[in-house]
């Protein structure tokens, strides 16, 4: 639903003009994979289920090459949970947690994937409710610092590892928000030099570290936007495959605020007076594509729907999502494994799931994500 105003930043922003010059090469691989939300939630007593060896080899053995970590900083942390954290407690490393998180990249190593390594939740901010921020990352120094003092931790631990088996991608979905703990209060894109400033302090941290880092930046407007006032400092930008959220989050309570009386999806389909279709999506993704050919590496991070949205509408707009991205180069990462998003144990209730070692697999949806 941001199509337009997101192309005409875009365009406007770059000055590429697509048929002025032969499409570039992506900087980055066109990755191809999942997140996995072992470390998501703030809570480690709240994760999700387990990734396993098993798992890994899996996604490798069906063609994939790239797995995307969202954690929330407070998931390895010390500090007293039955009250609100304090700004000096954000300091206060777990190392056992820690270590639990590498045990994962290990093992995706192992099985030759690339580790994409995302805060989802930073000091100060995260796109979702659920944890009570002491601070706001946009407006306040102590939680820049502290948000560069993770960076710089997580870069020393991999600062021998090379670029092409991990990656750091900063900040997952930026957004400016008029509460930071309440995700359906006002919100707006991220001043661009605002951004700049907390991108430019964060990389400086990790390349403290890791001279050779490759760093990622979430596009603004929660990832659905390119970030110009970045184009210039070495980082790549990482996009969404969730336009438009009717068909993405249809009945999301997250994402909307009465997710029980939305119109039912389809695909293409006529939304008040827009008309929702590939010639939309093309649109949408267009500002992405004219980043990658003036020489900035894309990706995008996350993509998929919520298991509410009818099985078909989703894959009959996830494969125009995908052959946009794929034919210009662009990888991505479904979000989630196994979940509600995923291709095993989503949920749906109009899938003819194939039993695969206990779990319920969505071939058509893997079919569809191998094909890409």
């Amino acid at each position: 639903m941001l199509a337009a105003a997101v192309t005409a930043v875009g365009a406007n922003a770059l000055a590429v003009s697509p048929s002025a010059q032969p499409l570039a090469k992506n900087k980055l691989p066109k990755w191809k994979g999942f997140n996995l939300l072992d470390f998501f939630s703030p809570n480690p007593a709240g994760q999700r289920i387990k990734t396993t060896d098993e798992h890994l080899k899996w996604i490798r053995d069906w063609g994939f090459d790239f797995v995307r970590m969202p954690m929330a900083y407070p998931s390895y942390l010390k500090f007293d949970r039955s009250r609100n954290i304090t700004p000096e407690e954000v300091y206060q490393i777990d190392e056992q947690a820690v270590d639990r998180i590498d045990n994962l990249v290990q093992m995706a190593h192992k099985h030759g994937l690339h580790v994409s390594l995302n805060l989802h939740r930073a000091p100060g901010y995260c796109i979702n409710a659920g944890f009570h921020e002491p601070y706001n990352l946009w407006t306040d120094k102590a939680a820049l610092d502290a948000f560069c003092f993770h960076w710089n931790m997580w870069a020393k631990r991999y600062k021998n590892v090379s670029p092409k088996k991990l990656s750091f991608d900063l900040l997952n979905e930026p957004n400016m928000r008029e509460d930071m703990n309440d995700q359906h209060s006002k919100s707006s894109p991220v001043p661009g030099e605002v951004y700049r400033k907390v991108a430019i302090a964060a990389s400086n941290a990790i390349r403290k570290e890791h001279k050779k880092a490759l760093i990622i930046a979430d596009g603004n407007r929660g990832g659905s936007s390119v970030v110009p006032e970045l184009a210039d400092l070495n980082i790549a930008q990482s996009c969404r495959g969730y336009n438009p959220g009717i068909i993405s989050h249809y009945k999301a309570p997250w994402a909307n605020k009465d997710p029980e009386n939305l119109p039912e999806p389809h695909w293409p389909m006529q939304m008040g007076d827009r008309y929702l279709d590939r010639q939309m999506l093309e649109a949408f993704y267009q500002p992405w594509i004219e980043l990658v050919n003036s020489g900035v590496g894309v990706h995008c991070g996350e993509c998929g729907a919520w298991n509410k949205t009818p099985h078909d509408v989703f894959l009959a707009w996830f494969g125009d999502v995908l052959d946009i991205l794929s034919t210009n180069g662009i990888g991505f990462a479904l979000w989630e494994f196994i979940g509600s998003f995923g291709i095993l144990d989503s949920g749906r209730t109009d899938v003819a799931y194939e039993d695969w070692y206990g779990h319920k697999l969505d071939r058509k949806l893997l079919t569809l994500l191998q094909q890409a």
